[in-house]
């Protein structure tokens, strides 16, 4: 029995050292898989991370506006609240000088509304019509954003002198339009949708009346309230199918809006020689009125 002893402790050894071996084997195998797999998924996650870093912008596309050279439409990029990236989609192009005049003032105006951080940018020289549609088209674009950047658009009228843009008859800033001095005092109207935007910090917000048809075109007023008052109104559309209407309209428009701040309503006088665009005026200012609750 004693002799047994010795061997029987060699062969219990040599099966443990084989069994050690086997696990051993047995646990390396595994091991590699699940590093290979954390690696894999770590480089997922980085990428998806980075992803949506640069998606984080967000694209607000305006309202193309018609101008008597064609419509024009901005598109904006706006990242932590700010405008990055500014882009006329839609501009004059019907011939060889609207394209020219196109490729000189766009650039300027979509440096300028980065610039600016706000629709109130000055119109480029000799292409009045396109500047105009563009800062309407990019207003329209941040009260999407709801900016509340009330005083963004420019009012429309003027002294009435403007340049020559694609077709030789004279821009005016101020845009819309005119009816003829006999023109009576009521017009065809029709309605249209209206917008509203504001922000809630400054309590001002910008309102947008309905597209009221008249005989010589389409009239639109855009109010900013502010403290339940009416604090600014532009007319965003006028007739401007003609010069003729191009001068009543700078003429009259600049009148109504001062006059839409002061009643603080639209019981407003028609301006003689204006009846159609006056009343059109009217009507879209109360549907703005309408909106904002005044």
């Amino acid at each position: 029995m004693k002799r047994k002893h010795p061997l029987r402790r060699i062969m219990i050894g040599v099966a443990a050292t084989a069994s050690g071996v086997v696990l051993l084997l047995a646990l390396k195998q595994p091991g590699g898989t699940p590093v290979a797999g954390a690696a894999a998924q770590t480089g997922t996650g980085v990428s998806a991370a980075t992803g949506g870093t640069g998606a984080a912008g967000q694209s607000l596309l305006g309202e193309a506006v018609d101008t008597q050279y064609g419509p024009v439409q901005v598109r904006i990029t706006l990242t932590g609240g700010k405008i990055t990236l500014a882009e006329a989609v839609q501009a004059p192009k019907s011939d060889a000088r609207s394209q020219s005049i196109t490729a000189d003032a766009v650039p300027k105006l979509n440096q300028a509304a980065v610039t600016a951080q706000s629709a109130r940018i000055d119109a480029v020289s000799g292409a009045s019509y396109t500047s105009k549609g563009y800062q309407d088209s990019l207003q329209s674009a941040l009260d999407q954003a709801g900016s509340g950047d009330a005083a963004t658009g420019t009012t429309t009228g003027g002294s009435g002198a403007g340049s020559v843009e694609a077709g030789g008859a004279p821009e005016n800033v101020a845009t819309p339009a005119p009816d003829p001095s006999t023109a009576p005092s009521t017009g065809d109207s029709g309605t249209g949708t209206g917008t509203g935007a504001g922000s809630a910090a400054t309590g001002t917000r910008t309102v947008l009346g309905s597209a009221v048809d008249t005989q010589y075109g389409p009239v639109q007023v855009r109010i900013t309230v502010s403290g339940g008052r009416v604090t600014q109104a532009e007319a965003v559309r006028a007739p401007s199918s003609d010069a003729r209407s191009q001068s009543i309209t700078a003429n009259s428009v600049p009148q109504l809006n001062q006059a839409a701040v002061t009643a603080q309503s639209a019981r407003i006088d028609a301006v003689s020689g204006a009846s159609y665009t006056s009343k059109g005026y009217q009507d879209s200012l109360q549907s703005a009125l309408d909106q904002a609750g005044i």
